[in-house]
């Protein structure tokens, strides 16, 4: 079984390197995130033309998260329970399906902006909501993984250069205590490996050829359960997808299951 996550920054711009993408790559479940379009317009015709069912939630503007299964989704949850919202309003990051032996949850954690931004604290509070949710499947027998978008790199050796994040969100030691607190509730970090550098960022900015001199970031992470960790077979980040024109500025985090 393969499984993997994309945040492909918006789907009606990506949709062709999307269907292609998941033709070429075999994939089985992908969590997708910042979908950037309203449920109504999601493109599940072209989906289901390409075998995959989808389960989204999604409201336009930035945010939206879904996952596309071709190999069953069952007992969705939109939203997380116990989130606590940004400025009254809770943001569509985070839905859950079971897709034959495995359930998983598709996330889009806050970016967090600035840490002195109100976003930044919402963010932290927002960890601590992701955490009491998936606690039970977590320490289930049942394969389940948390996959996504966390926006935060979980050491000095994720990002290309430590100095360069300095005084920024996604390195700081309250957001990597969020990781830990997430991984004591039972789950672990399936590191996947680079198809080329010697680290597998998933992540590097459009500006400043960011790409090319592989200045990046792994912040699309695959955390796991017990289960879910024994039966992984390979895990590998596809930097090819972030190549050319049209490309996401993350790339496929994918994970093969012998389940």
């Amino acid at each position: 079984m393969r499984i993997a996550t994309w945040n492909v920054n918006s789907i009606t711009a990506r949709l062709p390197r999307l269907l292609a993408w998941l033709e070429s790559s075999g994939t089985d479940v992908l969590c997708l995130q910042e979908a950037k379009v309203a449920e109504d317009q999601f493109p599940f015709d072209e989906l289901r033309e390409k075998g995959y069912e989808a389960a989204v939630h999604a409201t336009g503007r930035w945010n939206g998260v879904a996952v596309l299964s071709r190999v069953g989704l069952a007992d969705v949850v939109k939203g997380l329970p116990g989130d606590p919202g940004y400025e009254g309003v809770q943001e569509p990051r985070a839905i859950s399906a079971t897709c034959g032996p495995v359930r998983v949850w598709s996330v889009y954690v806050p970016n967090g902006r600035e840490v002195e931004h109100p976003h930044y604290a919402y963010k932290l509070q927002w960890f601590e909501a992701l955490r009491a949710a998936v606690a039970g499947d977590a320490t289930g027998s049942r394969p389940f993984a948390v996959l996504g978008d966390y926006n935060v790199a979980p050491t000095d050796d994720d990002v290309y250069d430590r100095t360069a994040f300095e005084g920024s969100t996604h390195v700081t030691p309250a957001e990597r205590a969020a990781l830990t607190s997430l991984r004591e509730a039972g789950l672990s970090d399936v590191v996947p490996r680079p198809l080329k550098y010697d680290h597998p960022f998933t992540y590097w900015d459009y500006r400043q050829l960011c790409f090319p001199k592989n200045r990046g970031m792994r912040i699309d992470l695959v955390y796991g359960n017990a289960p879910f960790a024994k039966a992984v077979t390979d895990s590998y980040v596809d930097r090819e997808e972030r190549k050319g024109k049209g490309a996401s500025d993350h790339a496929p985090v994918v994970v093969d299951l012998d389940v």
